[in-house]
């Protein structure tokens, strides 16, 4: 049995992602009939706000990402200790921490993991860039 992980920090969700087929089409259905604020794009993929949740529209990079569903994103203070600790409780993921996007003032970090019932979630943090 695991025991619990105390101290990872999880403060909110940071961040739900939506599948999408056509960025394009998907972005303006997001912007315009929804009315959401668009945040930033990285890539093939577009942020919006949601009264401060953050929406990603992407299209699957895995045929096993391709499903009518959303992944919630976990928002942490350290992804790389986080991740660390979750790794010791065994949990599988399916990447590293990784850079999404550099932006003005911090570096969005990613990295996913599939719960008990092997849906997908992730951790991302807000890493500061100013060295």
């Amino acid at each position: 049995m695991n025991t619990p992980i105390a101290g990872l920090g999880i403060t909110r969700i940071g961040q739900i992602a939506i599948n999408v087929h056509d960025i394009n089409r998907a972005t303006a259905f997001y912007r315009d009939t929804l009315g959401l604020r668009p945040l930033f794009t990285a890539g093939k993929l577009a942020f919006f706000d949601c009264d401060g949740v953050r929406l990603m529209l992407s299209t699957p990079e895995k045929p096993e990402f391709d499903h009518p569903s959303s992944i919630l994103y976990f928002a942490v203070p350290d992804i790389t200790a986080a991740h660390r600790q979750m790794l010791a409780n065994g949990v599988g993921f399916e990447d590293e921490p990784h850079v999404i996007a550099r932006m003005p003032n911090y570096d969005l970090w990613m990295t996913h993991f599939r719960d008990s019932e092997q849906n997908l979630l992730a951790l991302m943090s807000e890493m500061s860039n100013s060295a």
